[in-house]
């Protein structure tokens, strides 16, 4: 039911997307703050969201189509609002650029798979490329003018959050290598079956 705790916490995290940019386009060190603030809290419900679901045994067809979305959509405005108002250098543009892409592959993929009613699991290895990605973009996001108010201006906070999305972008090529490949696979299949079906039937 869309009315479900775990469908809930799904659902905020789109909506504080608007609030998230709202806070953004005032371009001041308490904005940014609180702009990482609110991404922040929505990343986490990623997390509990799909926890208490299994746990209370919660889950939905509901759920299971929202919860990639809200999280592509999180992710794809806050990389939006980090390029749009030069908040990434030229060589943090690349890692963004790549995340993009990774995205909407598997999104790609996930629509195919699905009307193969194949299943794409979450990895190991994927769960650690969401936990730098939105780690990265929340630093990103609060940058060295959050850093300012703060007095905490040592604290290089621009950069330490490029670095984090290189290492995201990293696991990022793995993990959608391996949807891709998997994905090849069962195109390979089905176009095996077809093909072999074809045959059998002109035989």
């Amino acid at each position: 039911m869309p009315t479900d705790l775990p469908n809930l916490l799904t659902l905020s995290r789109i909506a504080a997307i608007p609030l998230m940019v709202l806070l953004a386009y005032a371009q001041s060190g308490w904005g940014d703050l609180a702009a990482c603030a609110v991404f922040s809290a929505a990343a986490i419900t990623d997390y509990f969201d799909g926890k208490i679901a299994r746990e209370r045994q919660m889950t939905s067809a509901f759920g299971r189509m929202l919860d990639p979305i809200a999280d592509k959509l999180l992710v794809g405005a806050a990389l939006m609002l980090l390029a749009g108002f030069n908040r990434l250098s030229l060589l943090g543009l690349l890692p963004a650029i790549v995340i993009m892409l990774r995205e909407i592959l598997v999104s790609g993929l996930r629509e195919y798979l699905a009307s193969l009613r194949v299943g794409m699991p979450v990895t190991p290895l994927a769960k650690w490329k969401t936990g730098f990605q939105m780690g990265a973009l929340g630093v990103l996001l609060a940058g060295d003018s959050a850093a300012a108010v703060l007095h905490l201006s040592f604290l290089p906070l621009s950069a330490l959050g490029e670095a984090g999305l290189w290492v995201a972008a990293a696991l990022t090529l793995a993990t959608g290598w391996d949807y891709m490949h998997s994905g090849l696979r069962h195109a390979g299949a089905q176009d095996a079956r077809r093909t072999g079906t074809t045959a059998g039937g002109r035989s």
